[in-house]
């Protein structure tokens, strides 16, 4: 049975969508300004890199986040957990997907803004600056790139697909076992590419750009925004066990739905 059309609801979803959007526009303005002007990059970890823009860039998310919505949660790559305490509204956010990228000048990065509602994604935007593309969709409306809807490929077949994937940053099994993946999926397809922002992987699923994607070990401000995308453009997001994808698990694949099970197989055989 199809949901009964709320216009209240719809109304406020698509406002929600139109903060997000602008919001992401605004940061990733903030982030093209600063390109080639980096002051300090510290780590996180050995290859995990941070950067002062990214601090900075949080800032400007998380205050306008809190001045319009204060009674939400909120969680950070950057900052954490903060506004609220145990809201049923939850804000994931990314300021610089790709900050690897972005420290060595390789442009291919974004920002990523989702917002759910009790554990349910309603909106989320993806904004590459230096592309100035801004993917975006919300629950129920579809998926739209500069505010033309956007959907999946209709590959079907695996030998003709174009993938991609990326590496966590540290070095135990599961990098192995994505190596392992890498390997048999590059020979089944006819390529797979790794560009380093998880987000926008994702947004290159959902307009048909990649046939499908998939990595261990991402984070939910990583994945939320992307995902609402991928869905609204038709695809299918899944973890390795093909359960329904939530941004709370660390392994996903999208797809445009033809070539799920088939990736799935290959990466079953490694992993499970």
């Amino acid at each position: 049975m199809n949901p009964v059309f709320n216009p209240e609801r719809e109304y406020l979803t698509i406002s929600y969508k139109k903060f997000i959007e602008n919001l992401a526009k605004d940061a990733g303005a903030f982030l093209k300004r600063r390109v080639g002007r980096i002051k300090k990059v510290s780590y996180k970890g050995r290859m995990n890199l941070v950067t002062d823009v990214d601090k900075r860039c949080d800032d400007l998310i998380v205050s306008r986040v809190k001045s319009a919505y204060p009674g939400h949660e909120i969680l950070s790559e950057e900052s954490g957990k903060g506004g609220a305490d145990k809201s049923e509204w939850l804000w994931l956010i990314d300021p610089l997907d790709g900050t690897t990228n972005y420290v060595h000048g390789f442009n291919f990065f974004c920002v990523s803004i989702a917002l759910m509602k009790n554990n349910t994604l309603l909106a989320g935007a993806v904004y590459d600056p230096m592309r100035d593309e801004l993917f975006s969709a919300a629950k129920g409306t579809g998926a739209f790139l500069n505010h033309k809807r956007i959907e999946v490929s209709g590959i079907g077949r695996i030998d003709k697909a174009l993938l991609s994937t990326g590496f966590p940053y540290g070095f135990g099994n599961s990098v192995k076992q994505n190596i392992n993946n890498f390997v048999k999926l590059m020979k089944e397809s006819q390529a797979v590419r790794r560009p380093g922002s998880a987000a926008l992987d994702l947004c290159y699923v959902a307009s048909g750009r990649f046939d499908g994607f998939w990595e261990m070990e991402l984070h939910p401000w990583d994945t939320a925004a992307g995902v609402l995308v991928v869905k609204e453009a038709g695809g299918r997001v899944s973890n390795f066990k093909n359960e329904l994808f939530n941004p709370f698990m660390n392994q996903i694949v999208a797809t445009n739905r033809k070539l799920h099970k088939k990736i799935l197989d290959v990466l079953r055989k490694e992993t499970l």
